[in-house]
């Protein structure tokens, strides 16, 4: 237990300071309520709609995509590093894993995932 002492004081030092921070600014702070203080705040635009507001299909599949291309680019990576080690099995290990992401790539641009009509 003597390692994680230093480390359990700190959790113990952050947990009251936050707590006594939090406690003092609400009640010092001031209480007067606006209906503009109110309103929700994002990127220093006023909030056009509302939130309830449907959004396309099309956002979300964008995001995933992004998502599972830029996952495979860090096993690109992971490749690379050890590149001279796996010899010519690590070679066509990784051509037929950018095949089949390449044969995945075209799919979805021809079923039209990435169009903004």
């Amino acid at each position: 237990m003597n390692p994680y002492l230093p480390v359990l004081i700190i959790i113990g030092i952050a947990l009251v300071v936050g707590f006594a921070l939090s406690s003092l600014a609400s009640f010092m702070g001031p209480k007067r309520r606006t209906a503009i203080k109110e309103e929700s705040y994002e990127c220093g635009v006023p909030q056009v709609t509302t939130g309830k507001e449907r959004m396309s299909v099309k956002f979300y599949m964008t995001a995933i995509l992004f998502i599972l291309f830029d996952i495979e680019t860090v096993f690109l990576y992971l490749w690379a590093k050890v590149f001279r080690d796996l010899g010519w099995f690590g070679i066509t290990e990784m051509a037929v894993f950018l095949l089949i992401l390449f044969a995945g790539f075209v799919y979805i641009i021809r079923r039209g995932a990435l169009e903004w009509d």
